[in-house]
């Protein structure tokens, strides 16, 4: 399984001098029982360090300087606890590099109004506090997120989670590395791309490497190994054989599962959290990896068809994101347009990601009438039902757009004995007709990454971060 760094987060309160010793030995210590309470809730995904009570210019910029520098810190949590007068913060603010989260809360949930006094007011100053700094962080156009409401509410704590996840997201984003094997599919444009581009404004390395590549680490595969994972998958899938020899069956699955081991030695030699495939570059393969790339896919690894370079570190990216749950590549197939029924089916020629089923997954082998290879091997399953996000990445030449809309994903209600592929059937929120048409004129693409984990807000909140323009469909 691919693994992210063991990232926290530096909670600095805001406050000042003004209000004497006692008052600032308050703020520390009603600071340090929140982040306590906020680490032992279980509602947070990474634990939060408590660093300062930042009174002046200076202890701004140092903290905000290590932050730059410690690689496991993956963003800044705020809160104006009292009034932090806000030019203190412009030098620190310019110089971070990393994700700013503004709490906006207090220590209390309530008004105390039969003991509330003027020591009260100086030292619960948030209303005030959060004015003044956000005003700075607007000023200096600062992408921050801010989250408002009591600390012990589920619902700030859910904010706080989803932000996390877009921060380590932001930082693992630099460290996207995708291995294309072969080019993109001859002739198709929306795969396409500016990969200098890419890697100035969200990090993400693209390599080429020629199918050869792969096709020599193959030939170094051992039959232990191919054993082992052949043992693993039929405890792990149910193996449908079909009208298919037994033994030509399980060939077939043994060589998606040494084209598997061979992608992960690959990817993993060089640092790769991503890749590509090209069924119009099949130089020395028996098969178009199916099976292999779908069971890379449930690892972490991001991917997406035909050369899409974009697609796959996109969703390499929303991996990070949702940590790996239900989300992974899509491609729009086709439209049931029955009146009052209208959805689309979402599927691909084999490697639909197994983090989506809802279902026992089945491996399947059948005949693929396009790449002129054997018949691969491959994971078929239904989708899931519930609430999620479809997004994809263009390249406009001006620049890089994301397009989503939320949708409702769907379970194939029906069989498809003849479509021997893995389905997710979704609606958009913003209207069957309404939702297509704008994707279309805003030249979404036909390969999306296809959620249940992230949201529409946290892609909202990476753009922000990133600068990268958002068309959501809504």
């Amino acid at each position: 399984m691919l693994k992210t760094r063991d990232y926290e987060f530096w909670f600095v309160v805001g406050s000042q001098h003004l209000y004497g010793k006692e008052a600032l030995e308050a703020v520390k210590d009603n600071t340090v029982k929140i982040i306590d309470e906020l680490n032992q809730s279980g509602n947070l995904p990474y634990p939060i360090v408590f660093k300062t009570v930042a009174t002046t210019a200076d202890s701004i910029t140092q903290v905000m300087k290590e932050v730059n520098y410690n690689d496991n810190v993956a963003g800044v949590i705020t809160w104006m606890h009292t009034f932090s007068p806000a030019k203190n913060w412009i030098r620190g603010t310019k110089l971070l590099q990393k994700p700013l989260l503004h709490l906006a809360t207090q220590f209390l949930d309530h008004i105390p109004w039969q003991t509330i006094d003027m020591d009260y007011m100086n030292l619960h100053q948030s209303a005030h506090g959060d004015r003044e700094y956000g005003f700075i962080n607007a000023r200096l156009r600062k992408n921050n997120k801010v989250v408002v409401g009591h600390w012990k509410d589920n619902r700030v704590q859910g904010q706080i989670e989803k932000w996390m996840d877009v921060a380590v997201a932001y930082n693992e984003s630099f460290n996207i590395k995708v291995a294309r094997f072969g080019d993109n599919m001859r002739n198709v444009a929306v795969t396409d791309g500016d990969k200098i581009e890419a890697q100035i404004q969200f990090g993400w390395t693209v390599d080429y490497y020629g199918i050869g590549d792969l096709v020599a680490e193959m030939k170094d595969v051992t039959h232990a190994e191919i054993e082992d994972t052949f043992a693993q998958c039929k405890h792990q899938y149910e193996f449908v054989i079909g009208d298919n020899d037994p033994e030509y069956f399980e060939e077939h699955v043994k060589e998606q599962i040494r084209i598997e081991i061979a992608l992960r030695k690959f990817l993993e030699r060089g640092g790769y959290s991503a890749f590509t495939t090209n069924f119009e570059d099949l130089w020395g393969m028996k098969q178009l990896p199916g099976m292999a790339v779908q069971r890379l896919n449930a690892e972490g690894y991001g991917f997406a068809g035909e050369g899409d370079w974009k697609t796959a570190a996109l969703d390499r990216l929303l991996k990070i994101m949702a940590r790996n749950r239900k989300t992974g590549f899509m491609e729009d197939y086709t439209y049931h347009l029955v009146q009052n029924q209208e959805e689309i089916l979402g599927a691909h020629m084999l490697e639909v990601d197994p983090t989506l089923a809802s279902t026992k997954v089945r491996v399947e082998v059948h005949p693929l009438g396009i790449g002129d290879r054997e018949d691969p091997a491959r994971l078929v399953f239904d989708g899931s039902d519930g609430d999620a996000i479809n997004v994809t990445m263009s390249d406009f030449g001006d620049g890089f757009q994301l397009i989503m809309y939320e949708v409702e994903g769907k379970k194939p209600a029906q069989a498809a004995p003849k479509l021997p592929v893995a389905r997710q059937i979704w609606t958009p929120k913003a209207g069957f007709y309404e939702g297509v048409r704008k994707w279309i004129e805003n030249g979404g693409g036909h390969h999306t990454v296809f959620s249940f984990a992230v949201t529409a807000e946290q892609i909202e909140d990476f753009a922000k971060l990133t600068g990268v323009r958002l068309v959501n469909i809504k």
